[in-house]
């Protein structure tokens, strides 16, 4: 999580092994698979805020998205669509629901993307639960901090983990690739990594300076603030910014 006076911005990343495709000779697969979503949080006294906006991530696209009732509106960028609520049957508070698809993974606002036929549904939780098979509609899942310690973040330099600043490490080994075009090496990202390259903000800015792309991507109330008064990564801003600009594209 990162805060201005005026905002809470939580990032969630969603993981994946491989990023994988049944349909061979014209699709590719890498290994590792990071997608997620930014939500923007106004901190208006109560306990938990009230949700302004989100940004989701669908490989090297990012979507933008608001509840209903939000007074944030489309900025340089169109909003993509509503974002819904469901209750769920573990606690007594309404979620927003995202989706991902299947083999790809890319994330993007429920119905946008939607369960058809089989999948797993999973809710918010203090417990961890596997699915019981590839249609379960009840499982919990618990959060993993990525800036514990000896967490993702701080394993940041680990070149067994990572090929560079933000990009997973990711090899054509195994059976990644058989049967369909290729298997791409170094594909996929960490939030630090994540870009939309056709947008302004730069590689990394949806984790690293979410004020900035909230700004960028909607038209918001004035007296929003842009300065933070807790952002873990604001350590590393100018190895981010370096790589932002060296780092060559990854598929994702």
């Amino acid at each position: 999580m990162v805060e201005t006076s005026t905002h809470w911005y939580i990032t969630y990343l969603f993981f994946h092994p491989r990023d994988w495709t049944d349909h061979p000779f014209f699709e590719t697969e890498h290994e590792n698979d990071g997608e997620g979503v930014l939500f923007a949080i106004e901190r208006d006294g109560s306990a938990y805020g009230v949700l302004r906006g989100a940004v989701t991530v669908a490989h090297s696209d990012f979507y933008s998205y608001t509840p209903a009732g939000s007074t944030w509106t489309s900025g340089r960028e169109s909003v993509d669509g509503t974002l819904q609520f469901q209750a769920s049957p573990h606690d007594t508070f309404p979620h927003p629901v995202t989706a991902q698809e299947a083999q790809g993974h890319g994330l993007k606002a429920y119905p946008q993307y939607a369960i058809n036929g089989d999948g797993v549904v999973y809710y918010p939780s203090t417990v961890a639960e596997t699915p019981s098979n590839g249609n379960d509609r009840d499982v919990r899942y618990r959060l993993i901090d990525i800036f514990a310690a000896d967490g993702l973040w701080a394993q940041r330099a680990n070149a067994t983990l990572f090929a560079g600043l933000g990009t997973f490490a990711g090899d054509t080994s195994g059976d990644c690739g058989t049967g369909t075009f290729s298997c791409s090496a170094n594909s996929a990202n960490a939030p630090w990594g994540w870009d939309d390259g056709n947008d302004l903000p730069a590689r990394g800015e949806l984790a690293s300076d979410p004020a900035k792309v909230s700004a960028e991507y909607f038209t918001t109330p004035a007296g929003m603030a842009r300065t933070y008064s807790y952002n873990p990564y604001s350590g590393a801003a100018a190895a981010l910014a370096e790589a932002a600009r060296t780092a060559p594209p990854t598929v994702d």
